[in-house]
């Protein structure tokens, strides 16, 4: 006397966004036979030498000409558009049943789709961010640290500080050397024979 093989569920996992539902059927190595329509699911299969059949009545209606199935080695994995966007409360009708769960690799919440614009545009100003950090550095030529590593040659912080106090602004830049002292110099070298010629005169 032979024994008929029970039919077992497999364990279905779920998630979705406001257009579509992603279904995943816990069947691995296996060719089902699936039947799909706008309110309902339902796989057949061997895996394994035992026999699954699952059974699933749509919370709402999908668009089955649009939606996809992809059986690889470790599950039949479905693509599932709804016919009007909206978020379920659950995958199927009815009370929750037990071997369907939640894929949490998969899931988001109405308000995180939601924020998923906001959070990209906030990830580009991020990137943006760090730009006027780079344009900090185009003000180093008119630090004020940066001029006094010229007054190692003859002025110290001290006293760039006073000037910069008294005068409002930075100090001659006579005091700094290089090229505008040579020019600061060939003033000098001019007025004495200016005044002599005045002598002379």
């Amino acid at each position: 006397m032979s024994l008929s093989t029970p039919t077992l569920t497999p364990e279905v996992l779920w998630a979705q966004r406001a257009n579509l539902v992603y279904v995943t059927v816990s069947l691995a190595d296996t060719t089902p036979t699936i039947k799909l329509t706008e309110d309902k699911l339902e796989v057949t299969a061997t895996s394994d030498g035992k026999n699954y059949h699952v059974s699933l009545e749509f919370n709402q209606p999908i668009v089955p000409e649009t939606s996809t199935t992809k059986a690889t080695a470790r599950n039949i994995f479905f693509t599932l558009y709804k016919k009007e966007d909206a978020w379920w409360p659950r995958l199927n009708k009815g009370k929750k049943l037990n071997f369907v769960k939640t894929d949490f690799a998969r899931w988001k919440d109405e308000d995180d789709e939601d924020d998923e614009p906001e959070q990209s545009e906030a990830m580009d100003m991020g990137g943006m961010g760090g730009m006027p950090g780079m344009g900090g550095m185009g003000g180093m030529g008119g630090m004020p640290g940066m001029g006094g590593m010229g007054g190692m040659g003859g002025m110290d912080l001290q006293s760039l500080m006073a000037s910069m106090g008294q005068g409002g602004g930075m100090p001659d830049m006579g005091d700094y050397g290089g090229d505008q002292d040579d020019s600061g110099d060939e003033d000098e070298d001019d007025i004495p024979p200016l005044e002599t010629e005045d002598g002379k005169n």
